[in-house]
């Protein structure tokens, strides 16, 4: 029988679905045949259903599919089907044989982890390769899977200071999982090897290898074996090319300067963030201009911005934060269509009086269709159009976006002013003291200079757990959803957040308000005030649409 369920509003647009009652096993479970059940019949306006360690995270449209619908589908109609789905997901479960080369190198964590448990390393090596995996959800990096299934021995938490570049492949584990890093990067878990696998496939019609549910063997192999198995492991699938126009060369790349367009959703079963622009409305001001839908891919100018050759005639438009621009020596503004001479170099300088601008052109500029995060611009890469980057409109936005915007810029008050952002309390708001909330709502907050579009990183007043930890059970995260670490300070995260999070939330930034944190300069001052869910979709337009039964959570099982 399925666990009793509880949903958990989180802002306007997401909710929670938890089983406080149930183990940690049965509740995976229960989220993983959950989670699997809405995206074979998603509802009209289900935008992801993410998996968490006891907890199914899910993103929707509140303007196509209201809380009390899709709380009725959770409640009512999938409640009937989950018997049936539980048994028939453990018959269809996967099995996957992963070669590892335990130690060395590879596995530098192991000596030390071996002596902790009284272990020579060889025998922690073949404890951990014995014991059956079961992938519990992902997250963290795309294709990223955290399993369940540690044998005794394994409870070393992650590393108190993260490492800067951990090898792709790499095997580690740390608070009760094991996993296996995709690709290079940061990472803070204990590494015991390598593994011989590809875990993400950005070509792939189905990119990331591992799902919730599966079940994962460990086959520790020797050194020479290892070799064979590293060099059948297949190559990954060729993204297609460019099926649009060149239209643009960058002659240099800016600070960070990406194309991006309207968040990309569904990918998150796949450890995929939405991504899409941190301004939406101000990139769907610029695309209004020229006639494009409001989504429509552009140039996104962080800062400062490149320099880019015209290949083409082409018209374009400026929008967000005023930018510094001109074509060949003379100055553009934004707010209007502009005319781009083939040949000639639009120059993109420092951003003014916000953090990003949005250079969009007619018809539309083309995204990579494989999965990922965008990937800066850089000197030499090519920027190509949809549509007819000569006149306006695209045939594939005609009629999308087409109603005006109040402003294009979205004014963050520098270091003498202040920025008042809407915020909606929890999910997790008991897990900090009466005085971080406190805190939290009665206190400025400058914006990091290490703030990205993974997330905007606050400095001011400590927000106090009250558990003595920072750490939850890893469940999915929502677009300014702000996790706060060990240290106390506020983290808003953004487009290219990792798609589950095991940082305790205390709020979440209403959609209206997030345009003020995508463009609030480093060192300049926020404010929270905390609003209701009603109030937040209230302030999208939805004031008739049905609001959460409850703010704090609804039993519904």
């Amino acid at each position: 029988m399925s666990p009793p369920v509880r949903v958990r509003p989180v802002a306007d647009g997401s909710l929670l679905v938890e089983y406080p009652e149930a183990s940690d096993e049965e509740a995976n479970r229960a989220a993983v045949v959950l989670g699997a059940a809405l995206r074979q019949e998603p509802p009209r306006g289900l935008l992801d259903a993410i998996v968490g360690a006891r907890s199914l995270f899910c993103a929707f449209a509140p303007d196509v599919l209201d809380y009390s619908e899709l709380e009725r589908r959770i409640a009512v109609d999938l409640g009937h089907r989950m018997e049936g789905a539980a048994s028939a997901s453990e018959v269809e479960r996967r099995a996957h044989r992963v070669p590892v080369l335990y130690g060395g190198e590879a596995g530098p964590d192991l000596p030390e982890l071996a002596e902790q448990a009284g272990v020579p390393a060889v025998e922690l090596a073949r404890l951990h390769a014995a014991a059956i995996y079961r992938v519990a959800f992902l997250g963290f990096a795309p294709g990223f899977a955290y399993m369940t299934g540690l044998p005794s021995g394994f409870g070393a938490p992650r590393r108190a200071s993260p490492r800067p570049r951990v090898p792709a492949g790499s095997l580690a584990f740390a608070g009760g999982f094991t996993g296996v890093y995709p690709a290079e990067g940061p990472g803070g878990w204990n590494l015991l090897g390598l593994a011989a696998v590809r875990l993400f496939d950005p070509g792939a019609a189905v990119p990331a290898l591992l799902a919730p549910g599966d079940e994962v063997h460990f086959e520790a192999q020797a050194a020479e074996d290892f070799a064979r198995s590293l060099a059948s492991i297949p190559s990954p699938t060729p993204v297609p090319p460019a099926s649009g126009d060149p239209v643009f060369r960058a002659e240099t790349g800016g600070l960070a300067t990406v194309v991006c367009g309207a968040p990309i959703p569904g990918r998150g079963a796949f450890g995929v963030p939405p991504s899409g622009a941190m301004d939406l409305r101000a990139l769907a001001a610029g695309n209004f201009i020229l006639g494009n839908a409001a989504g429509a891919a552009a140039l996104e100018v962080t800062l400062a911005g490149p320099i880019l050759e015209a290949l083409e005639d082409c018209i374009v438009s400026l929008s967000g934060a005023s930018c510094e621009a001109a074509i060949d020596g003379r100055k553009i503004r934004g707010g209007e269509p502009i005319a781009v001479p083939r040949g000639s170099r639009l120059v993109l300088g420092p951003v003014r009086e916000g953090v990003r601008a949005y250079v969009c052109v007619a018809g539309g500029l083309e995204v990579p269709v494989a999965p990922g995060l965008p990937v800066r611009i850089r000197p030499g890469d090519l920027l190509f159009a949809l549509g007819r980057a000569g006149g306006s409109g695209s045939p594939a936005g005609a009629g999308i976006g087409r109603r005006p915007f109040r402003s294009a810029l979205h004014r963050v008050g520098g270091p003498t002013g202040e920025a008042v952002v809407r915020i909606v309390l929890g999910p997790q708001e008991d897990c900090f003291t009466q005085e971080g909330v406190a805190a939290l709502l009665g206190s400025s907050y400058r914006v990091s200079s290490t703030s990205d579009r993974r997330g905007v990183r606050l400095e001011g007043p400590r927000v106090l757990h009250s558990r003595g930890s920072a750490d939850i059970p890893p469940e999915g995260t929502a677009l300014g959803a702000i996790q706060v670490p060990a240290d106390g300070q506020p983290i808003v995260l953004g487009p290219d957040r990792p798609v589950t999070g095991g940082y305790a939330k205390v709020a979440t930034v209403i959609a209206a308000d997030f345009p003020l944190i995508a463009q609030a300069r480093p060192g300049s001052a926020l404010r929270f005030r905390a609003v209701s869910v009603a109030d937040a979709l209230e302030s999208a337009g939805l004031a008739r649409r049905s609001r959460p039964r409850g703010q704090r959570g609804q039993r519904v099982g």
